[in-house]
């Protein structure tokens, strides 16, 4: 019998814990391979201390997480995954071309050739600085970085919030392309829920640090006839918590 192998993220259980009380509790889910989720929830859900938990960077109060198989050491992320948040940590003194052999000499899957198509894909020079680059620029060499790494899980958390909508609108398109061909999993967190629409086929919502509501998009939507779109299932739902 053929091993299945370990999905790209289970948690068990997990809980997170601040001075301020809980972040994350009783948290048990399962992001299945080859997908895009949509990580959503209202601000305070849980969201980023989830992620988080996933690179290792934060260790869990109680419960237990695993990604491809393994628990997260915290002595770095697991070799095949890429993270991105809003803040896109560039150094704005590197050139793109510098960008791309600091990804080179720091990521044992490295994948040269790619990193450099997709940011010729993007129209980005490679000799001008970071600092000097457009928002979508900026993100378009971030992505090329994060991809680059040729991950099998790239988590993206609210990575588009300063793109104007057409901007947002390309990259997404890009992104999507791109995972899809890779066979690449997408745990992408937004709170613009009609930029999710058209790429995610799963959801995850978070609420009050715990999930209310997992699963595979059109079964969801088949679930509740009332709501047409991820969107406004999303939505009804955070409704729903605020008042309850």
């Amino acid at each position: 019998m053929t091993q299945r192998e370990p999905s790209p993220v289970r948690a068990e259980s997990l809980g997170k814990k601040y001075s301020r009380g809980w972040a994350l509790r009783d948290c048990t889910l399962e992001i299945p391979a080859g997908r895009t989720v949509a990580l959503v929830g209202p601000n305070g859900a849980g969201k980023s201390t989830l992620m988080g938990m996933i690179t290792g960077l934060l260790h869990p109060t109680t419960g237990r997480i695993e990604v491809f198989g393994s628990t997260p050491t915290g002595r770095g992320m697991h070799d095949e995954v890429a993270f991105l948040t809003q803040a896109k940590p560039l150094y704005p003194q590197f050139t793109v071309a510098d960008t791309l052999s600091y990804g080179r000499h720091t990521n044992p899957n490295w994948d040269q050739a790619y990193a450099e198509e997709l940011v010729e894909k993007a129209q980005v020079p490679f000799a001008a600085k970071t600092g000097t680059l457009s928002g979508g620029q900026r993100t378009r060499v971030a992505l090329a970085l994060a991809l680059g790494k040729r991950p099998r899980l790239l988590m993206l958390d609210e990575p588009l919030a300063d793109l104007d909508p057409l901007a947002r609108e390309n990259v997404v398109r890009m992104l999507a392309q791109e995972c899809r061909t890779n066979g690449i999993t997408v745990l992408l967190s937004s709170h613009v829920l009609a930029e999710l629409e058209d790429v995610c086929d799963h959801l995850v919502l978070l609420a009050d640090g715990q999930v209310r509501l997992a699963g595979d998009v059109a079964t969801l939507l088949r679930a509740f006839p009332e709501h047409r779109t991820l969107s406004g299932l999303a939505l009804a739902h955070m409704r729903n918590e605020v008042a309850a």
